[in-house]
């Protein structure tokens, strides 16, 4: 399966052990949790993936590389403890916690968060003295004497031998343990990922093109080449912060994370010509008005990849529009749902006070439980900046009584909903002008077969699409017969009218 199904899958597990009856006991036993095992080639996303469910079941995650430990660190330490047994006295040896049981308390008693996940990568990759003490492990959930606590779910992952020389293959007896997932690397489920996560639009552009570059593994006479996903996410980051700073993108640099000098030299020259287009386009102007004839024509002439990374740059500021309107979105349907509280409630000061303060101590507990991905950190950060910027405004008025608390909540968030408006029309205008310029230039073709498609699969552009409506993706979509998946979109997200929510 592919590494989206994976997740999916981990998912649906994770919530199934944690199922509790009505006397608060787990319904599958510890014993009969079998531990997850995810199987895949290095730099697919498993760890990413990890991430991703623990923040959205809200429960906390340790991590740690099995190939990093050995047996006193995994199983603890060896210390002799004075026993007396039926009146004799005896010293017994004893181990000290587990480094791994230990961080779990220590994130239990900073979170307060008591249910998780334990992910233990390159499981298969551990050292020879602490084999045999991960059958054991695997079937029991204790390393030494010590258990892992209850609610606590444990996955694994691995690489396969042909990707690591490490790689101790598991016995039947092992694998009769575990949950076994194979994970393949999957272009069309990372470019998704790629698109919401806003990886650099060269990389989308030139893998849309250079489909067998996505990943890659080899061994040469000159030793390993590689290339994984992980290499490409790290390689966007590094791009973003030269372009920030006018350093020059170079072979060298990309080297650093694309282990493979035909793709090194393909991706630094096509980097190149990415830069070219969009200067010689300027898509931000193409964007923002009326495409000149000069554009329109010189596209109509330009060869596939020309077109493919036109397409592309053009379409990545679109989604990042969209992205900025739908994350705010999101941001203000929070923040609604607290402000209808506040409305109903005497002492509404002291009330919004207690919302800033539970909403931060809540925030600062799923960053020291890991349970909190990127993007729930921004919205939970803007959501106790308003707060915070609210109080301190009332405090200044020097009036807190209930209608003067409400009137200047209520004036700070009607300020935010006509912000976001605006980036809801800006959003709207740019989407329509490259509609009209793809129309124009491309004629129906593939392109806006290829535009329509990427719309439709977005998570981000078919919420606002279903939510702000789009004339000209309707009318195409219906001409290339792609519409049973927006006709069948159910609006995930409320039409809140929110300039009378309140």
């Amino acid at each position: 399966m592919n590494i989206e199904q994976a997740k999916e899958y981990i998912k649906d597990s994770v919530k199934i052990y944690l199922k509790k009856d009505d006397y608060g006991e787990y319904r599958i036993p510890v014993v009969r949790q079998r531990p997850i095992f995810l199987l895949g080639a290095p730099g697919i996303g498993k760890t990413a993936i990890m991430e991703q469910i623990a923040s959205e079941l809200s429960i906390a995650l340790v991590s740690y590389s099995m190939s990093h430990h050995t047996r006193q660190s995994a199983l603890g330490l060896p210390f002799i403890k004075h026993k007396t047994y039926e009146g004799m006295e005896y010293d017994v040896s004893e181990y000290t916690m587990s480094e791994i049981i230990a961080s779990i308390y220590e994130i239990m008693d900073e979170s307060e968060i008591k249910e998780g996940i334990l992910f233990l990568d390159e499981i298969n990759c551990v050292s020879e003295t602490l084999a045999p003490s991960m059958l054991q492990f695997l079937q029991y959930k204790t390393f030494g004497r010590h258990k892992i606590p209850e609610g606590w779910v444990i996955v694994t992952a691995g690489n396969p031998p042909e990707y690591n020389k490490s790689v101790r293959e598991f016995d039947v007896v092992t694998l009769d343990r575990l949950k076994v997932i194979n994970v393949e690397a999957d272009y069309p489920t990372w470019k998704k990922y790629a698109l919401e996560k806003g990886i650099h639009s060269s990389i989308i552009s030139f893998l849309d093109i250079n489909r067998d570059y996505f990943y890659y593994m080899e061994t040469t006479v000159k030793g390993r080449m590689y290339i994984t996903a992980r290499g490409w996410e790290d390689l966007s980051e590094v791009i973003y912060m030269y372009e920030e700073d006018g350093i020059k993108v170079s072979e060298e640099l990309i080297e650093q994370y694309i282990r493979n000098d035909t793709v090194v030299k393909e991706f630094a020259a096509y980097y190149d010509l990415f830069n070219k287009y969009k200067k010689d386009y300027m898509v931000y102007e193409l964007l923002d008005v009326k495409a000149s004839e000069d554009a329109v024509e010189k596209a109509k002439k330009a060869d596939i990849d020309e077109r493919v990374s036109l397409l592309g740059m053009l379409l990545d500021i679109v989604l990042n529009d969209i992205k900025m309107c739908m994350d705010t979105v999101d941001y203000l349907s929070e923040l609604l749902v607290m402000l209808k509280a506040l409305k109903e409630k005497d002492g509404r000061y002291e009330f919004l006070a207690a919302m800033k303060n539970n909403k931060k101590n809540t925030f600062d507990k799923r960053v020291k439980a890991n349970s909190i991905d990127i993007k729930e950190k921004s919205k939970s950060r803007r959501i106790i900046e308003f707060l915070s910027c609210a109080l301190e405004e009332i405090s200044k008025s020097g009036i807190i009584d209930d209608e003067n608390v409400f009137g200047i909540v209520k004036e700070r968030y009607d300020s935010e909903v006509s912000d976001m408006r605006k980036l809801s029309e800006k959003a709207k205008e740019r989407l329509h002008n490259l509609f009209v310029f793809t129309e124009k230039a491309f004629e129906e073709g593939n392109e806006m077969l290829v535009l329509i498609t990427e719309l439709t699969a977005g998570k981000a552009s078919s919420s606002f699409i279903s939510m702000f409506g789009c004339e000209d993706y309707d009318k195409y979509n219906s001409k290339l017969m792609l519409s049973d998946r927006q006709n069948n979109l159910k609006k995930e997200i409320e039409n809140v009218v929110f300039d009378t929510a309140l």
